[in-house]
């Protein structure tokens, strides 16, 4: 049986993360939550997630300056990273792939969809550290 995944989960908007948090968990995941951009660079930082949600909009540090800031660290660049984005704001391609970003989800969206993808991205990781 696999090891506890880590996933961390960073939105302001506290009802997201409650649901997402509550899915992942009753799927076996470990969850830490942040409410801005710059509390998820700490955690990701002191907890090692193995994986990173985050919404785009967010006060203090975005997501783009927080995914921005992951891909300088050592520690922390090569963590795959979910977008959560309202559907106003869209994350260019160029961006996108600048940036390793994974994966970009509308909001709103269904935790079990979201729950698909960060399984999809586990595995995909897992599989290509094997060979």
């Amino acid at each position: 049986m696999m090891a506890e995944r880590k996933v961390l989960v960073a939105d302001d908007e506290i009802h997201i993360v409650h649901v997402v948090a509550i899915k992942l968990r009753n799927n076996g995941f470990q969850v830490v939550t942040a409410e801005n951009g710059a509390k998820a660079f700490e955690l990701a930082c002191s907890e090692e997630p193995d994986i990173i949600v985050t919404d785009v909009q967010m006060p203090v540090m975005t997501g783009l300056e927080l995914v921005a800031k992951l891909r300088q660290c050592d520690q922390t660049k090569d963590i795959p990273v979910i977008m959560l984005t309202a559907r106003s704001f869209a994350i260019e391609d160029e961006q996108k792939q600048e940036l390793q970003i994974s994966e970009c989800i509308s909001k709103p969206f269904s935790p079990k969809e979201l729950l698909k993808h960060i399984e999809d991205i586990l595995y995909h990781e897992s599989v290509m550290q094997e060979n």
